[in-house]
């Protein structure tokens, strides 16, 4: 898209899929920072039931905040990677969008509360900000029907489907029922949500997403969930540093930088972009497959938070039970970028298998050594040694089927 000097209404029609050198727009930045603050509050509250020893509350709990936060946020980006026209409708709806995530994200502190003490789930807030977020992309799909009749009946189906989603989502919220039938009717609530662009897309005229502007745009929401490693690391210091430096904070230290900086070169070795414009039929399972991913990212900040708990003496767990909390979702993200990178490429290869399975030994060896007395901070030294087997055996061996995966995209 051209260079604008004003940003005056553009008929929503649809941008180009094939655009060269589509990239993520200031716009897109901006709503970003809000999901920071939504991820940010969901690994805090995380943090606070696990040290408490509240896990499967934390867990439910977490479960149900991310996969709202991160199910808008992925819903948000492809309609933005078909249609962003940036002229003020479009920015004064992503505004209204914005504003939902912060309510959303005020809202979890009381929705967690309420598990931690057993009450009905008090998720009103929660839901409102949800709301929110989801009537802003009612009325762009909405302009969408109006302004590219081609499209007309997917974007009625996204409509169809966002709108029933939120009718049960806010009985959910008002009907004050007992934390587990809210569950059972929300795990039937969320297949709506995610079928609905399944349908719209395989049943009427597809959406013109760009396949790198996608990849980077989940690229930036893996470097975000990477950030909240980094933030638990700190906390963690900041209790270590109280009693003056020592060999555990340095330690400490190089883990918290290295775990994140060896997730990040995990992830951004797969070419996605190419893999998703050679296969855009399944780029489905690809984008719904990160859902664990982010989870499990932030999940890890929230672990190295938990570690800070433990050194100042404000946690029920024991020192291999807060390993565990960072040991736990690093093995889930490592083992799910395997499983993404077989549903794209349509491949297994064998040597996977073998750094998986060296993967799982730094993690089981972890737990032991510090099941055995090696200290917190080595314990999660070692760890952070873990996403390192893929990064070496992709740089030595592994690189030789990436390269063989890429080649194939160029044959007739």
């Amino acid at each position: 898209m051209a260079e604008r000097t004003t940003h005056s209404f553009l008929p929503m029609g649809g941008r180009d899929p094939d655009e060269e050198h589509r990239a993520s727009t200031p716009l897109e930045l901006l709503f970003d920072l809000t999901f920071v603050i939504a991820f940010g509050v969901a690994a805090d509250e995380l943090a606070h039931l696990l040290a408490t020893d509240h896990i499967s509350e934390g867990l439910v709990g977490f479960g149900l905040a991310t996969f709202a936060v991160s199910w808008a946020w992925i819903f948000w980006s492809w309609f933005a990677s078909a249609f962003d026209t940036d002229d003020w409708i479009y920015r004064l709806l992503t505004l209204l969008q914005m504003v939902g995530v912060l309510v959303l994200a005020l809202g979890l502190p009381e929705m967690f509360e309420s598990l931690e003490k057993g009450e009905n789930i008090d998720n009103r807030v929660m839901v409102l900000g949800y709301v929110v977020m989801r009537v802003s992309m009612v009325l762009q799909w909405w302009r969408v029907s109006r302004q590219s009749p081609e499209r007309a009946a997917t974007a009625y189906t996204m409509i169809v489907s966002i709108v029933v989603s939120q009718a049960i989502w806010c009985w959910l919220a008002l009907a004050d029922l007992p934390t587990r039938t809210f569950f059972v009717v929300a795990l039937l609530t969320i297949p709506i949500e995610l079928l609905g662009p399944v349908v719209a897309e395989r049943r009427f005229t597809p959406t013109p997403w760009h396949p790198h502007h996608i990849a980077e745009r989940y690229g930036l929401l893996v470097i975000i969930t990477l950030g909240e490693g980094l933030l638990g690391t700190m906390a963690a210091l900041a209790v270590l540093i109280e009693g003056g430096w020592s060999t555990d904070i340095v330690v400490l230290g190089i883990a918290g930088t290295l775990l994140p900086f060896g997730l990040w070169w995990t992830y951004f070795v797969v070419p996605n972009g190419d893999l998703l414009r050679a296969h855009r039929e399944r780029s489905f399972g690809w984008g719904y497959g990160h859902l664990p991913l982010f989870a499990a990212l932030v999940a890890v900040g929230a672990g190295f938070h938990v570690a800070a708990y433990h050194l100042d003496h404000h946690s029920a767990l024991s020192e291999t039970e807060t390993v565990l909390t960072v040991a736990i979702p690093l093995g889930v993200y490592l083992i799910g970028l395997y499983v993404l990178y077989a549903q794209i490429t349509r491949t297994l290869d064998p040597f996977h298998l073998v750094l998986i399975a060296g993967t799982a030994v730094v993690l089981v060896g972890t737990v032991l050594l510090s099941a055995a007395g090696l200290g917190l901070s080595w314990s999660l030294l070692v760890l952070s040694l873990a996403p390192l087997v893929t990064v070496i055996g992709y740089e030595t061996v592994g690189h030789r089927h990436n390269e063989e995966v890429l080649a194939s995209l160029s044959r007739p």
